[in-house]
C-alpha cells in the first residue's frame, strides 16, 4: 500500500512539475469528503532520488522478515537497495513529518473512519446487509451488502415483503415481492400479478462466487497520474463500502449501466427481459477470496424460503481460489480433488434443503489462468506507464515476494509451475463435471459448464479487441468489464440451446407490464 501511494505522489510531482509536498496536497484534494484524512495521513517527504521502495522501507512501513528477501517493485538503485535505505533513513531521521506516518498502520483508529471501518468489518464477517431493519436479508441502502448485492427491498419494515417471494394473495393490496406489479385491473377486476405472472415460470438468479463474481475492480485512473482528477475519485466512498467490488455491473447480477470500462450484460438482466415478473430477484453472494472451502460459511447468507419463494437459478462459480494462494509452496496449499468433492457436495446438500422445488444449479469450472502471464507479463502496469519502468512481471514478482500474490501458481515466470497450477484446476473442474453427471437432488437439477475464457477471447478478437483488454489493468488478475459482458452472452447461449428448462418460458405479457409501469410513472 505504501509503495503504491508513494509512487502516485512522486509521479504527480513529476507530471505537474511540482514539489512532492504540493503533489501530496493535490492528491488529498482529489479525495472526496472525510476520506481526505487518508491522504493527510500520508504526509511524508519523498525525494526524487529515492524510489518508492526506498521511501517505504526507510519509513519502516515496509519490513524485511529475517531470512526473507528485501521486496521491491522498482529496479534497485545503482548503489543497491540496502545501501539506499540506510542512506534514506539518515535523511529522514530529522524529518518532523515522520511521526505522522505511524498513523498509516491503522487507519481505522482515526475517529472519523472508525465507524465506517466497523460497518465494513460487520458485512465482511456476516455477508449480510448492514442496513436491514426487518431482518429479511434485503435492504434499501445500496452498499455495505445492500441492493448492489441483492434485489432492492421495497418495504424494509416488513419481513414478509422482499424480492423473490411468491405473491401474497396475488398482490392485490401491496407489492409483496418488490417486482413492481400489484393492484387490480379495474376493467376485469383481475389482479395484475395473477394476469401477468401466473404460470410465467418466474425465477431468481443467485451467484455463489469469489472476487471475479463480486466483480473486483480498482479504477486504473486511481494510479494513472495523466488521467487523475477529483472526478477520478468521486466513486471512492461507494467502492470502499462495497469492498472494492462492483456487483451492480457483474456478469451474473449486474443491473446498472457500467462506468468501469465496458457495458453491463448479465444473466439477471436477460432473465428480467425474458420475464418482467423476475424484476429485482437477484442475489450476489460472493466474497473476495471465495473458494469451495469458505463458501460453506458464505452460503448461509442465502435468502430463499422453500415454501414461500420462487425457484432460483444458482451459479456456483469459484473459478480460481482453490488453486490460487500467495504461499511460497503454493502447490501444497491448493485444494485437492477429494477436498473439492467434499466441499461442493456439502454446499449442494445445503442448497437442497433451502431452495424451492424446480430450482437449478450450474457448476462453473475453474479458469485456465495461464492466460494472465501469456498476455500481460511484458506490458506496462498503470504505475509504470509514465516512466516505462513497471511491467506486470515486476508487479507479480513484488507480490510474490510479499506473499500476498492473488495467485503464486499463475502469476510467475516459472512455466512449469503455471502448467502444474492449470493441471490442478482441470482436475477440480472434472470433479464438478462428474458431480453434475452423477448426483441427483430433490429440489434442483444440476448442470456443469466450463468457464468460457477461450470463447470470450475468440469473440473479443472477432470484434477487433486484444486479449489483454479482458483482464483488470490494476491487479492484472481478474476479468475486466468487457470479459464479464461477453461471458454473459456465451453463458446465455449455452443455456438457451442446451438447458432451455433452466431459463424458463418467455413471458408473453412483457409489453403490457412495461406499459403499466410507464402509465404509473414507474421504471
Amino acid at each position: 500500500g505504501c509503495v503504491l501511494v508513494v509512487s502516485v505522489i512522486e509521479q504527480l510531482a513529476q507530471w505537474h512539475n511540482s514539489t512532492v509536498k504540493a503533489a501530496v496536497e493535490r492528491l488529498c484534494n482529489y479525495i472526496p469528503g472525510k476520506y481526505q484524512i487518508m491522504g493527510h495521513m500520508l504526509r511524508c517527504y519523498c525525494y526524487r532520488e529515492m524510489t518508492a521502495d526506498v521511501v517505504c522501507h526507510s519509513l519502516r512501513l515496509c519490513k524485511q522478515d529475517p531470512g526473507q528477501p528485501l521486496c521491491h517493485l522498482y529496479p534497485p538503485p545503482k548503489e543497491g537497495l540496502s545501501a539506499a535505505i540506510w542512506k534514506a533513513r539518515r535523511i529522514l531521521k530529522t524529518s518532523k513529518d515522520l511521526k505522522s506516518t505511524t498513523w498509516f498502520s491503522n487507519l481505522c483508529a482515526f475517529p472519523l473512519l472508525a465507524n465506517l471501518c466497523e460497518k465494513i468489518k460487520y458485512v465482511i464477517r456476516n455477508k449480510l446487509p448492514f442496513e436491514d431493519f426487518d431482518g429479511d436479508k434485503f435492504s434499501t441502502f445500496p452498499t455495505l451488502r445492500g441492493y448492489h448485492w441483492r434485489g432492492r427491498d421495497c418495504d424494509d419494515k416488513n419481513t414478509t415483503v422482499y424480492p423473490g417471494r411468491r405473491p401474497d394473495n396475488w398482490d392485490v393490496n401491496r407489492d409483496s415481492n418488490c417486482n413492481g406489479i400489484w393492484g387490480m385491473d379495474p376493467k376485469d377486476e383481475i389482479p395484475y400479478e395473477e394476469k401477468f405472472c401466473k404460470g410465467a415460470d418466474s425465477r431468481g438468479v443467485v451467484l455463489l462466487g469469489d472476487s471475479a463474481g463480486a466483480h473486483f475492480h480498482i479504477p486504473p485512473e486511481w494510479m494513472t497520474v495523466t488521467q487523475m482528477s477529483a472526478k477520478s475519485f468521486a466513486n471512492l466512498p461507494m467502492a470502499f463500502t462495497d469492498e472494492l467490488d462492483w456487483p451492480q455491473f457483474s456478469e451474473i447480477t449486474g443491473f446498472l449501466n457500467s462506468t468501469i470500462g465496458g457495458w453491463t450484460d448479465s444473466l439477471y438482466l436477460r432473465l428480467r427481459r425474458r420475464n418482467r415478473c423476475n424484476h429485482r430477484d437477484l442475489q450476489n453472494i460472493s466474497q473476495n477470496g471465495g473458494s469451495s472451502r469458505n463458501l460453506l460459511s458464505l452460503i448461509k447468507s442465502l435468502a430463499r424460503n422453500q415454501v414461500l419463494d420462487y425457484p432460483a437459478i444458482v451459479i456456483y462459480a469459484t473459478i480460481g481460489n482453490d488453486v490460487c494462494n500467495g504461499n511460497r509452496d503454493t502447490l501444497a496449499y491448493m485444494t485437492t480433488p477429494k477436498e473439492m468433492l467434499s466441499n461442493v457436495m456439502q454446499a449442494l446438500q445445503y442448497l437442497d434443503s433451502h431452495l424451492p422445488n424446480g430450482s437449478h444449479v450450474i457448476l462453473t469450472g475453474l479458469v485456465d489462468g495461464r492466460f494472465l502471464w501469456d498476455n500481460l507479463h511484458d506490458r506496462y502496469h498503470p504505475l509504470g506507464q509514465l516512466n516505462k519502468d513497471v511491467t506486470y512481471s515486476q508487479l507479480y514478482s513484488f507480490l510474490n515476494c510479499l506473499q500476498v500474490s492473488p495467485c503464486s501458481g499463475w502469476l510467475t515466470p516459472n512455466e512449469t509451475l503455471r502448467n502444474l497450477t492449470s493441471e490442478r484446476a482441470l482436475q477440480l473442474s472434472n470433479v464438478l463435471k462428474e458431480i453434475a453427471r452423477s448426483e441427483k437432488f430433490a429440489s434442483f437439477e444440476v448442470f456443469y459448464m466450463d468457464f468460457p475464457l477461450k470463447q470470450t477471447a475468440e469473440e473479443w478478437h472477432r470484434m477487433g479487441g486484444e486479449s489483454w483488454q479482458l483482464i483488470e489493468p490494476v491487479d492484472g488478475f481478474h476479468p475486466s468489464q468487457i470479459a464479464a459482458a461477453l461471458g454473459t452472452s456465451i453463458t446465455w447461449q449455452k443455456a438457451l440451446h442446451e438447458w432451455p428448462q433452466v431459463l424458463g418460458q418467455e413471458n408473453p405479457f412483457n409489453d403490457q407490464i412495461e406499459a403499466i409501469f410507464k402509465d404509473q410513472g414507474g421504471h
